[in-house]
């Protein structure tokens, strides 16, 4: 029977009432704030002390221990480390699902389970497993699935798609059948009003409000390269670095009367080839080619004696906030171990560096890294004939 849970105590209300919401049910809970990026930079940038205080809070309201474990080596090491060089690359990294893969969800994980001999962890994550929100035993086989919570406008699915399976079957979700709103009723109902009121955190924590370029300046020096029309190969402007500057991205250049954007990337050169429009072809495709993917359900694409169970038809993005769209996933035809993801339709700035997240009706599959996208031959033809048209 699970009893004992460590449950990550970030200082928001979701942490919070995830921990109210697990002593109700009868389980002894322990707090855990974890410190994943050291606030006393040469910028004196991205304190965490708030959050601190405000996780001290909470504990002392509801009446639990709260341990404290710095990991911030361990994330710059595995998470920023990583970031930096994607950027340098060309890349578009996202360091939200390598925090969950690297850090909380592995070096947590183990703490929690090994070090302080507890049965299950939890976390303010607006998810599901299949196990359900509150686990009473231990499931030996592992066979659990990362469903879509109730709330699907705060479905943070896509952040969870990188970790690994096993690690499910010893997690709990409490929000999975909670509305945000609720939480934040809930909050007020039991005197945690400072924490309802609290603003939520967005983007990347180790940015945090300062503007993106000005911040990766200090760790990437700037290299000075052409700004290049993917239509006419002239050169329109310079830009100050590839590592500035991701795919769809709008580019400020004077003099031209049609906005230009970013649609692809020359490492080697430094060049950035740009289109102009908003919906030019060159910013769609519709193939993408992605990494090994980690899987959250048994590996679909398993060679067999049926070869239609070597594909996967499924939904897919890229980003989180962004709508679902059909599609279906193969193995790649060389020995990569990678995939290939096959769009119903095209979508706008697929960007390397980012993750494929696939999903059926109520569940989140897994994920794998997209490496190159690009646009079937019978579409660009057709392109082609349209634009010889007009």
């Amino acid at each position: 029977m699970f009893r004992n849970v460590v449950i990550g105590i970030s200082g928001g209300v979701d942490s919070a009432i995830s921990a109210l919401l697990l002593k109700q049910k009868g389980y002894n809970v322990i707090g855990a704030f974890m410190k994943n990026w050291d606030e006393f930079d040469e910028m004196g940038a991205c304190s965490g002390e708030q959050d601190y205080r405000d996780a001290e809070y909470t504990c002392q309201k509801l009446d639990i221990e709260l341990h404290t474990v710095n990991y911030v080596k361990e994330y710059w090491n595995s998470v920023f480390s990583a970031f930096l060089e994607d950027y340098q690359n060309g890349l578009t990294p996202n360091p939200d699902i390598l925090c969950n893969k690297y850090i909380k969800f592995d070096l947590f994980y183990k703490y929690a389970t090994e070090q302080l001999q507890c049965d299950a962890i939890a976390t303010g994550h607006y998810a599901k497993t299949s196990f359900g929100n509150f686990l009473q035993h231990y499931n030996a086989n592992g066979d659990v699935h990362l469903l879509i919570p109730r709330d699907t406008f705060k479905d943070q699915t896509f952040f969870l798609s990188g970790i690994q399976r096993h690690t499910l079957s010893r997690t709990m979700f409490p929000l999975g059948d909670a509305l945000k709103q609720e939480i934040k009723a809930l909050a007020r109902e039991c005197g945690l009003e400072r924490l309802a009121q609290k603003k939520e955190s967005t983007g990347i924590c180790f940015v945090g409000n300062r503007d993106f370029k000005q911040f990766i300046k200090e760790y990437i020096q700037p290299r000075t390269g052409h700004f290049v029309d993917i239509d006419s190969g002239k050169i329109v402007g310079t830009h100050e670095g590839i590592h500035t500057w991701t795919i769809g991205q709008r580019c400020r250049l004077a003099s031209y009367l049609r906005p230009y954007f970013v649609a692809q990337k020359d490492v080697a050169n430094n060049v950035i080839y740009v289109a102009s429009g908003h919906e030019h072809p060159a910013l769609y495709s519709d193939v993408i080619h992605a990494g090994a993917p980690n899987w959250l359900c048994n590996d679909p694409l398993i060679a067999g004696a049926d070869v239609a169970s070597q594909q996967l038809r499924c939904r897919f993005r890229f980003q989180h906030t962004k709508p679902l769209v059909d599609c279906v996933v193969e193995n790649s035809a060389k020995e990569t171990g990678g995939v290939t993801i096959t769009l119903d339709k095209p979508l706008r700035a697929l960007t390397p560096g980012q993750y494929a997240v696939f999903y059926s009706e109520t569940a989140c599959l897994g994920s794998a890294r997209i490496v190159s996208a690009c646009r079937r031959a019978e579409d660009r033809l057709a392109e082609v004939e349209i634009l010889k048209q007009s």
